[in-house]
């Protein structure tokens, strides 16, 4: 199948596919004589297990591990536990700087519930304020160092 059949059927944008394949989560598909890219159904299946864990919100480095485990099938699987009690982990603590964030955002709202000018705006003072409740970011709270970044296709 050619790219758009894939992009297609798994639901990735062709950009992302080829993306993809530029890090080296998918393999390289065969070339036909006239230069297209010919896809196989292993490519539609690791597309669709990238999917997957991306909707899990894993980072690259987390989806080329699994894809290095489950290329080695007779191997203990305690690796792949390990890896996603890792993820579990970091999920857990997002959510909770998640909720910490939502404090804070409802504390904010708050202060200008009444209709008052811009100068007025409890809003736009509490954020030219020194706010102690917002937690600083560490640069800590990605799992793997350099993922997640805005901006970035993780």
């Amino acid at each position: 199948m050619k790219i758009g059949e894939l992009s297609r059927q798994s639901d990735v944008p062709v950009e992302t596919v080829r993306y993809f394949e530029k890090i080296g989560l998918m393999t390289e598909p065969d070339r036909g004589a006239n230069g297209y890219r010919h896809y196989r159904q292993e490519h539609l299946d690791r597309l669709l297990f990238i999917k997957r864990c991306r909707n899990l919100d894993m980072a690259q480095d987390e989806i080329r591990e699994l894809i290095r485990l489950a290329d080695n099938p007779a191997a203990d699987c305690s690796d792949v536990d390990a890896l996603l009690a890792r993820h579990l982990s970091h999920v857990r603590a997002r959510l909770r700087e998640l909720s910490s964030l939502e404090k804070v955002l409802v504390d904010l709202q708050s202060a200008c519930s009444d209709p008052r000018t811009i100068r007025e705006c409890g809003i736009l003072e509490g954020l030219s304020e020194d706010l102690v409740s917002i937690p600083e970011d560490t640069g800590t709270g990605n799992h793997v160092p350099g993922s997640h970044r805005p901006g970035q296709p993780d």
